[in-house]
Formats: C-alpha cells, sequence, structure tokens
C-alpha cells in the first residue's frame, strides 16, 4: 500500500486564495489554533487540507 505524502507548498494550493481588500494570500480552510500557529510561522508540513491546484488535472485523465 503506498501512502498519500501531502505537500506543503501553499502556493499551490486551492485553498490559498487572494484577498483584495487586505492585498494578502490566505488559506481559505477553517484552521484551529494549533494549525493557525504551525502555518503563521511555516511550520505547516504535511498539511492535511492541501489540494493541488492543477486545472489541468481533468484534461490528463480524459486523454
Amino acid at each position: 500500500m503506498i501512502k498519500k505524502k501531502f505537500v506543503s507548498n501553499c502556493e499551490t494550493c486551492e485553498n490559498y486564495v487572494y484577498d483584495e481588500e487586505y492585498d494578502s494570500y490566505f488559506c481559505d480552510m477553517n484552521l484551529d489554533e494549533d494549525e493557525m500557529l504551525r502555518f503563521l510561522t511555516g511550520n505547516f508540513g504535511n498539511c492535511p487540507y492541501y489540494r493541488d491546484n492543477d486545472e489541468y488535472r481533468i484534461v490528463r485523465k480524459q486523454n
């Protein structure tokens, strides 16, 4: 059985969105206090909420 490895590169995550009002990016997931602290300090490796923002993923499956 192959274990799925989570990636922590927020810049490629679907949940990392831009807020025009604050002119910054943020994680759109509801993080608890511990998760938010790890996110803000940059120690958020193995993120369970990471979703690859690969818009061509569906097209590759069709081919």
